[in-house]
């Protein structure tokens, strides 16, 4: 069979905004072929595909919307998990 599959992600260093990014991938059978990363601020492919695919997302609402999972989702959720990691060490 094929796989297809996303995974995002938020790393940070700190609780600042600045310290932290969000980046979502996407794999076809083990092939990243395109992600978003915030330090970027757009989508990059990797494949002809995933270039394709960026050069369309880039140009849609899909772009706004992935810049802003860094704060609505990110920036949200770091204080939680730090209290949940720190309380538990």
């Amino acid at each position: 069979g094929f796989r297809y599959y996303m995974v995002a992600e938020c790393e940070f260093n700190s609780s600042k905004l600045n310290d932290i990014e969000f980046t979502e991938s996407y794999y076809y059978n083990k092939l990243e072929f395109i992600r978003f990363s915030s330090s970027v601020g757009k989508f990059v492919g990797y494949t002809e595909v995933g270039i394709k695919n960026a050069e369309r997302l880039n140009n849609g609402p899909e772009v706004i919307t992935r810049r802003a999972q860094k704060e609505r989702v990110c920036f949200h959720n770091v204080g939680v998990f730090t209290e949940s990691a720190l309380t538990k060490s």
